[in-house]
């Protein structure tokens, strides 16, 4: 099959890895058909060592999930893979998902190993869903807890998205600009996610733009000629000083002013950018354009910004590409999806537990709710509450002790009537049914940047964080507990 005709046929049901079907053929033929089961996605750490992250991708899953199905193309493939009885083939031809689906709203700031997404669900169902589930969660979070970090680093100025080129395929461009634009970038260069989702698309010209004219001055000229509302020009394709600046002023002169047009810009990709933002801006205040910005790009990263940036540079916008786009200094989410309960014909729960020599790997067992506590007096966050579901608390009126996760001896009390307790996870999806409406994605972004000042200084800091608190109820570490004290006796 050719890539174009693979593109035609491509379902994303089949997205999958092969265990979870041929698990589902396994729980078809035994008792686990029909079990109603539960898993959690959650992560382990925050990328870059940072404080915390962005929840995102959850769009992308709804969509997903509603449009599970399985084509007379895949079941031919599967038939052919001699594996899976006939009757299982069948049931995959009449497939349609039936469970429940809880979520963290994306741009919500999360935190490692609390559920940001609890799936209820048949066991065959349940198990299906769990690439897809994870691959949109882990890149969106990703990109989008990256592009956090780089707008942060920016301090106000405008961050656009430059990564297309350097994405790791074209899903990864465009849902990796959906992603930067919820973390807080005004824009991308990436054309698609303009016309797809909306987002900001904008981009001058290339060195060859330059290098195509007799001179540098001509080639701005040009350019100034065909876009004078939005002329950018890129000044470092011979020598930033002695050439490009002075023949961008010169261009700005004579082609925009007479237009009565003062905003504009100039680009600066290469070189000490912090030393030649700094003559640029001279130069151009000294000329009269003192609406001129100056943009910054090559290769920059959060680490980057922020050294410009004490080092005085003089730039309005930051461009930023490869390093947002893959998240090249911590490529990895490491978001997992793991089996917390199962529930019987009676709707009895039973709690599940996976444990591990390596202690971060074991699992908190149970269905869950996530709680987040946020302060009255100042609006900021100050701890995340995991408790079973069935559990009940009353902050208004009695005191709750919340541990430090890694240091249990160290605790604080959230004194009675001082937080307001707000839940996490909203249900998505409703006896296989969708429930939730999606925010547009400028919505997304505004409640991301809201959400972000509700914590506190500390726990955004770049170096050593201050470690969020996420802590478990009484009654869940006490399972958690009591369970693993049941599986050490019978190993």
């Amino acid at each position: 099959m050719s890539l174009k005709d693979s593109n035609e046929k491509l379902n994303m049901t089949m997205l999958c890895d092969f265990y979870e079907l041929t698990m589902g053929n396994g729980y078809f033929h035994s008792k686990i058909r029909d079990k109603i089961t539960y898993f959690d996605v959650f992560f382990r750490r925050v990328p870059d060592n940072g404080g915390f992250a962005i929840m995102a991708g959850l769009e992308q899953a709804i969509e997903y999930i509603n449009n599970l199905h399985f084509s007379e193309e895949d079941i031919e493939y599967l038939r052919g893979r001699n594996l899976f009885s006939e009757e299982f083939l069948e049931y995959l031809a009449n497939f349609e998902f039936t469970g429940d689906i809880w979520a963290i709203p994306e741009g919500t700031p999360i935190f490692p190993n609390e559920p940001v997404m609890v799936v209820r669900a048949p066991a065959i169902q349940a198990q299906l869903l769990e690439t897809y589930l994870l691959l949109t969660f882990n890149h969106q979070s990703l990109i989008a807890t990256k592009a956090k970090r780089i707008c942060r680093a920016a301090n106000g100025r405008t961050v656009l998205e430059f990564g297309s080129r350097r994405a790791q395929g074209s899903d990864a461009a465009l849902l990796g600009a959906r992603a930067a634009y919820i973390g807080g970038c005004n824009g991308t260069a990436c054309t698609i996610a303009d016309e797809v989702y909306g987002i900001p698309a904008g981009g001058t010209m290339a060195h060859a733009w330059v290098q195509m004219f007799d001179s540098e001055y001509e080639a701005f000229k040009t350019y100034c000629e065909i876009y004078p509302t939005n002329a950018t020009l890129l000044v470092d394709t011979y020598d930033v000083l002695k050439s490009g600046v002075p023949n961008a002023i010169r261009v700005f002169d004579e082609v925009l002013k007479p237009k009565g047009i003062t905003k504009c810009g100039i680009r600066l990709d290469s070189g000490d950018i912090a030393y030649f933002s700094k003559k640029a801006r001279k130069m151009l205040d000294d000329a009269g354009w003192t609406d001129c910005q100056i943009t910054a790009s090559n290769s920059l990263d959060e680490h980057l910004i922020r050294d410009l940036l004490l080092q005085g540079a003089k730039i309005d916008v930051f461009g930023v590409g490869e390093r947002l786009i893959t998240a090249r200094s911590e490529p990895v989410f490491g978001g997992v999806y793991k089996l917390c309960a199962v529930e019987d014909d009676d709707g009895n729960i039973t709690p599940k537990i996976k444990i591990s020599e390596n202690v971060a790997k074991i699992t908190n067992p149970g269905y869950k709710r996530v709680y987040r506590f946020f302060e009255k007096s100042t609006g900021r966050a100050r701890a995340d509450y995991i408790a079973l579901a069935d559990e009940e608390f009353d902050i208004e009126n009695e005191d709750l002790t919340i541990r430090d996760p890694n240091a249990t001896w160290k605790e604080f009390v959230i004194p009675a009537g001082e937080y307001e307790a707000r839940e996490l996870l909203v249900p998505i999806f409703i006896g296989g049914k969708q429930v939730y409406q999606s925010p547009s994605l400028d919505e997304i972004r505004d409640y991301c940047t809201r959400q972000v000042k509700t914590l506190w200084p500390e726990v955004k800091r770049f170096e050593n964080p201050h470690t969020y608190y996420v802590d478990l109820s009484d009654k869940l570490l006490e399972l958690r507990n009591n369970m693993l004290n049941e599986k050490r006796k019978r190993n």
